[in-house]
């Protein structure tokens, strides 16, 4: 599903290119606080005027340790750890955990919550992008559309709230499926938000896509080729913005992803409105793939985690009267043990592929865990997409990334 652009009653702006230096350079600090950078991020320009000649994107300045964190804390007790990641979207961090550490074990969720799962994944990825349009927006002086998108994330965080009990860092993900069913509030929410969302979706397109300011600050900039793109092992929206078709719900589905309708956005210019069009575009698919999904949990009663004694906690009501069941907890809580080996899943998160790899000694405790983070491989093409533009398409080259430097740093 190739995106085309508008055609637009006036010519756009020619594209800078790169134009010999002047007069005396100026080395300049963008960040680490900086409302623009999204988070603790440090950019290093050298500027010649206002072009820029070099870019060196500082990381780290929120680094807490999390890989480490999880090798000593335990399998059970890292799960409140990966919503900090990207912490706009934590359920799918969850989700992508949980599935790594499913794998190794060698146990899958029941089909009612590999269900309930994708429907929160979809949420989860349009409360991502809708972070993504709302800070692009203020950063490049839409400040109206910033209010529209956050609008609409504030019924989707009303959802998670009815659900978890919590709007943010849920840690409702188990091993093996999911902590609780949902309810009938929670479907009714969704229906709601089903039904309201496009019209809302509908009114930032109109106010930007066709915006003269908006295509004059994205249109031509940041152009990533399609062979730059796979080079930087760019994933998500970046990579589809450059005309790649690679989405892991189709390449490598997971959950039940292939039995799900939805299409796969891609640009073909790979600028960052080719990356707009792809974010607005893949809102839209979350939304057919969310209605699929609420109108299969009818047809798909039954538990919502797995019945194996050895990763799940048995039923409250069991501990409560039966020794072995106690016994059952006990070992769960205080010795949870996965069997030797090595596992690596990767999930289609609103970023780009999110990967939890984990290796086990047979012990309590992961012997390593690494997380891939896809904002991290985005700011790595900053350093190549800015050279020879002006300062002020810096702003529209971090939007169009759509990092969380929780999950760049960890």
């Amino acid at each position: 599903m190739t995106l085309t652009k508008q055609v637009f009653e006036y010519a756009p702006a020619p594209p800078r290119g790169d134009d010999p230096l002047h007069g005396e350079l100026l080395t300049l600090n963008m960040g680490p606080q900086h409302p623009a950078t999204h988070g603790v991020l440090r950019i290093v320009v050298t500027l010649d005027g206002e072009r820029i000649v070099e870019c060196d994107p500082v990381v780290g300045y929120l680094h807490r340790g999390k890989e480490k964190s999880a090798e000593s804390l335990g399998w059970h007790k890292f799960f409140p750890h990966t919503d900090r990641l990207d912490y706009v979207q934590p359920l799918m961090n969850n989700i992508g955990y949980a599935l790594a550490i499913e794998k190794l074990a060698g146990i899958e969720a029941p089909p009612r919550a590999q269900v309930i799962r994708v429907l929160l994944m979809e949420l989860s990825r349009i409360m991502g992008h809708l972070i993504y349009l709302g800070t692009q927006s203020i950063d490049l002086g839409a400040v109206t559309i910033f209010f529209y998108a956050f609008k609409e994330r504030e019924k989707l965080y009303e959802i998670v709230d009815a659900y978890t009990g919590h709007r943010m860092n849920n840690t409702y993900v188990r091993i093996g499926g999911l902590y609780a069913d949902v309810d009938e509030k929670v479907e009714r929410l969704i229906e709601e938000f089903l039904v309201e969302f496009p019209k809302g979706l509908d009114d930032m397109d109109k106010l930007l896509t066709r915006n003269r300011i908006w295509n004059d600050r994205n249109r031509g900039i940041g152009v990533l080729s399609r062979a730059d793109a796979l080079a930087m092992s760019l994933t998500g929206p970046v990579l589809r913005g450059s005309g790649v078709e690679w989405d892991l719900r189709r390449a490598q589905p997971y959950s039940g992803y292939e039995s799900y309708d939805f299409d796969v956005p891609t640009g073909a210019s790979g600028d960052c409105y080719d990356r707009y069009l792809v974010r607005m575009e893949e809102m839209r698919q979350s939304c057919r793939i969310v209605r699929q999904a609420l109108d299969r949990l009818k047809s798909t009663p039954g538990d919502v985690l797995v019945e194996d004694r050895r990763f799940v906690l048995p039923p409250k009501d069991l501990v409560h009267s039966s020794m072995e069941e106690l016994i059952f907890q006990f070992k769960v809580v205080t010795d949870l043990r996965l069997p030797k080996g090595q596992s690596y899943r990767g999930i289609e998160s609103s970023k780009g592929e999110l990967g939890f790899f984990v290796a086990s000694d047979g012990s309590s405790k992961p012997l390593r865990c690494h997380i891939r983070a896809p904002g991290l491989m985005n700011i790595q093409a900053l350093v190549m997409l800015a050279k020879g533009r002006l300062f002020s398409d810096m702003v529209s080259l971090i939007g169009s990334m759509d990092f969380v430097m929780g999950e760049v740093d960890r």
